[in-house]
């Protein structure tokens, strides 16, 4: 009996080993790309006076790791899928810090009044700046056809806007397949792919996604005006009359559009048909997206933040100074059967503002400037990537 004891104990200690050999065999063999991994959720800070409801996908929160890898992606001129010098671009290449994450009229990328991509077809458009755009509820692009409620899946945010920016033949002209292909192969990437998404195989959603994240982090919110309502410093009375031309009726009547204190985004992200112009051609207005009859010739109303940085003007870039922008609003309006009724002024042809009212809105717009962001290290180019490149 103790003998039979004694072997069934041996059988038992033998099992246990060949089970643990197995499990252990097991973990072993789970992939790289197949450990979990919890990356570290982001808190964007929200300025004072800014709205709370942010427009942030529920599919892509976001995280430290998602931020640093889309930092990365939004500037390495590789994402073109290639090494080829002539080849390469990226989303930092016409989305110039320095501009607002505009393309700038000083910019290489820049002629008649677009910007133009690796195939040197010029953008439909000009660009927009990429800024406070996590506030955006009412759709993207000057026409808004990017928008989270839109029944095509493939044109809801911003994450969509990358995949278009890459494929498109007026900008990277690249595609998925090659650009996800290509990252893989660099070092140190795969290994950021897996902090921020779990896997270390690159995927083109998750491209996307992690250049989403970073762009949802370029948040401006530290202008003179900004800490003038902070109670951090004073206006000039040159730029209190300012504001009191752009917030009032008689005025300049800026504000139905681009907002003032009550709405610190300087703009309300909707679209209007400000009387730029008689004959309505134009197949990317808003009108291209909704089927409105009386969206012909109607764009989004930009932001007004960082507005000395962004010309030129309007969505064909005709305006080259934001003195030409302020003298078309006092006295080049167009009236059009189409025109916002927002537009008060359009039977004078503008708000026909003195030299001196003109030259006290001018000063107080220029209060919406903010160095602090475009000059913000967090928000820059990396002085060298994963792999230890140092860009084009």
């Amino acid at each position: 009996m103790k003998k039979s004891c004694n072997i069934d104990s041996y059988i038992l200690v033998f099992v246990c080993l060949i089970l643990a050999i197995v499990l252990n065999s097991c973990k072993n063999d789970v992939t790289n790309s197949e450990v979990s991994i919890s990356p570290t959720p982001y808190d964007l800070p929200i300025p004072k006076f800014f709205p709370t409801q942010l427009n942030i996908p529920a599919d892509n929160p976001l995280t430290v790791e998602g931020i640093e890898l889309g930092r990365y992606l939004f500037y390495d001129e590789r994402l073109a899928g290639t090494s080829n010098p002539d080849s390469m671009m990226t989303c930092g290449t016409c989305h110039l810090q320095s501009r607002s994450f505009e393309c700038g009229i000083d910019n290489p990328r820049f002629i008649g009044g677009r910007p133009f991509g690796i195939t040197g077809i010029p953008t439909p458009h000009y660009m927009l700046p990429l800024i406070n755009l996590v506030w955006n509820q009412q759709g993207y692009l000057w026409n808004g056809m990017v928008y989270k409620d839109n029944p095509n899946a493939a044109s809801r945010n911003i994450e969509d806007i990358v995949y278009m920016g890459v494929t498109a033949p007026h900008e990277i002209a690249s595609d998925s397949i090659r650009v996800k292909t290509y990252l893989q192969t660099i070092p140190g990437y795969p290994e950021l792919f897996k902090k921020a998404f779990g896997s270390d195989k690159i995927t083109f959603k998750n491209v996307s996604k992690a250049i989403a994240q970073f762009i949802r982090t370029l948040v401006t919110a530290d202008s003179k005006f900004d800490k003038y309502l902070r109670g951090e410093q004073t206006l000039t009375t040159q730029e209190l009359n300012g504001y009191v031309i752009f917030t009032t009726e008689q005025g300049g009547d800026c504000f139905h559009c681009h907002g003032g204190s009550g709405n610190p985004l300087f703009t309300t992200n909707l679209f209007y048909n400000n009387g730029t112009d008689s004959i309505f051609d134009d197949v990317r207005d808003r009108y291209s997206v909704t089927g409105n009859n009386m969206d012909k010739g109607v764009y989004k109303a930009t932001s007004l933040r960082n507005i000395v940085f962004t010309g030129p003007y309007m969505r064909d870039g005709r305006f080259k100074t934001l003195d030409e922008v302020i003298e078309f609003y006092s006295s080049g309006v167009i009236n059009s059967p189409y025109i916002s009724s927002l537009m008060h002024h359009v039977s004078t042809g503008g708000a026909q503002l003195s030299p001196q009212s003109k030259a006290d809105l001018k000063a107080f717009i220029l209060t919406l400037t903010d160095t602090t962001f475009t000059n913000n290290p967090v928000f820059s180019k990396p002085t060298t990537f994963p792999d230890g490149w140092q860009g084009k």
